[in-house]
């Protein structure tokens, strides 16, 4: 997924989406959880997404940073920097 422009809703009724933690999965919950939400509870949300992948090995480092370049645009600068601080530490998460 380039942008939200191209988001379109995850088919749940397969049993290897629902387990599999990617950049574009992660994007995907993000965008849904997003809605009428806080900044406090989408953080959360990434948070509790992201760390899941990574130690299930399901999302790599590089997915993390694809998933930062993506939605730091959208970010001030603060928001950007906290962002930028949460990425660090997931990926040094093994």
């Amino acid at each position: 997924m380039k942008s939200f422009k191209d988001y379109k809703a995850p088919d749940c009724t397969k049993a290897d989406e629902q387990d599999t933690v990617t950049a574009e999965t992660l994007t995907k919950k993000i965008a849904q959880a997003y809605h009428g939400k806080s900044n406090a509870d989408m953080l959360r949300n990434i948070l509790a997404e992201a760390e899941k992948g990574k130690r299930a090995g399901t999302l790599s480092n590089e997915e993390i940073e694809s998933f930062y370049q993506a939605f730091s645009p959208m970010l001030d600068g603060f928001q950007r920097k906290r962002l930028r601080a949460i990425v660090d530490k997931l990926k040094a998460i093994e």
